[in-house]
């Protein structure tokens, strides 16, 4: 939870509000990949792509 708050502090400051979208689509990839791994749901994933 740290590092959340740190990279929030670090985009206020600096004024990188830029970076949001980035982190929130490789925090949803990475769900996204995680419950690809061994659910029930991989197949319905698979074919997205």
């Amino acid at each position: 939870m740290g590092f959340i708050s740190e990279l929030w502090r670090f985009m206020r400051v600096r004024k990188k509000f830029w970076l949001l979208p980035v982190v929130i689509m490789t925090v949803l990839l990475g769900g996204l990949l995680i419950l690809a791994k061994g659910s029930a749901v991989a197949p319905f994933i698979y074919t997205l792509f």
